[in-house]
Formats: structure tokens, C-alpha cells, sequence
């Protein structure tokens, strides 16, 4: 698959790399529909210095799901997903208190084995231990104000596609 690293600053690459696999019974497998540019990105593009291997890039994506492991609960196969810039497991005291880039087993994409969110495919990390526990607020789900959120525009966006194109003010009406 192609994805985007950092090898330099101002050296920025498309390049192969291996697809991500399901190593863990708690990992899904995430096609990248949109990927962010991030400030943590923006940062190392003025004075990362030169690297031989590059670094993955992008931590805020959204996508699709397009496999799941055996223990994953929270999100199916086809599902649309957010990720924010942090992973989480959504159990740990600092989760419950909606503070999941805390989180005591979460981390951050684009670190260690995880890959960068601007790439075709990631894979969402294991929980480890609390994988049973999971609540559904952890790294590849959305709260419900967000998936509703992207739910209507996904439908705006399919009535679009069949030709259903209105004005702002007929669908909004007047502001």
C-alpha cells in the first residue's frame, strides 16, 4: 500500500509499504477514506533532521472498517469510523473521565508498530488486557453526536451523488 512519511524536513515521500495485518484478537484493519495534516506533522516538516528510514505521518483519519479480530465488539466490518490523534481502550480511570489521550493504555498512531493516518489502510491497536472491557469510547468509535454528525453528511453526500442538488437556502431555509 502507499503511504506518506517524513524523511527530512521538507522531505516529504509516497512510498510502499507493507499493509497493515490483524496482529492482536482486539485489532481492526481501517481503509483511509481522509487523513489530516496534524501539527505534530507540521512541526518536524521545518527541522526533523535527515532520516534514511522516514517517519509515518498523520494521526487524525477517517475511514472504513474492513476487518476486525476476533475479540473486537465495538465496530464491524464496513462501519465508518473516526480516529482522533490518540488511541485509547476506553476503560481506564482517565477514559471514564473523557480524558482518553490520557488514557493509562492508549497511545498515539504513528508510533511504534502503529502506522500514520495518511496512508490507504492502519491498523487500530490492541487494548491489551482490558480488551473485554471495552465501553465503545475507545480509539475506532465515534460518540453519538459525532457519528450522527457524519452519518447526515455521508447522506447529504449520497443525495448529492444521485443528482439531488438543492440550494442552501432551500435545504436550510432562510438564517
Amino acid at each position: 500500500m502507499r503511504a506518506t512519511y517524513m524523511y527530512g524536513a521538507g522531505d516529504v515521500r509516497v512510498v510502499d509499504v507493507p499493509d497493515p495485518i490483524i496482529k492482536e484478537p482486539t485489532d481492526a484493519i481501517v481503509r483511509v477514506v481522509r487523513a489530516c495534516v496534524c501539527g505534530s506533522d507540521l512541526h518536524p516538516y521545518h527541522s526533523m533532521a535527515a532520516s534514511a528510514d522516514g517517519r509515518s505521518m498523520g494521526h487524525e483519519f477517517v475511514g472504513v472498517v474492513e476487518e476486525t479480530g476476533d475479540d473486537v465488539s465495538t465496530v464491524k466490518v464496513g462501519d465508518f469510523v473516526i480516529a482522533p490523534f490518540a488511541w485509547s481502550d476506553g476503560t481506564c480511570d482517565f477514559c471514564r473521565e473523557g480524558l482518553q489521550t490520557s488514557c493509562r493504555h492508549g497511545g498515539f498512531w504513528n508510533a511504534g508498530e502503529i502506522g500514520g493516518g495518511q496512508a490507504e489502510a492502519v491498523r487500530g491497536p490492541a487494548r491489551g488486557r482490558h480488551a473485554g472491557r471495552r465501553t465503545g469510547r475507545g480509539d475506532l468509535t465515534t460518540d453519538p453526536v459525532a457519528a450522527h454528525a457524519v452519518g447526515r453528511v455521508r447522506d447529504r453526500l449520497s443525495r448529492c451523488d444521485q443528482g439531488e442538488r438543492r440550494s442552501a437556502d432551500e435545504r436550510h431555509g432562510d438564517r
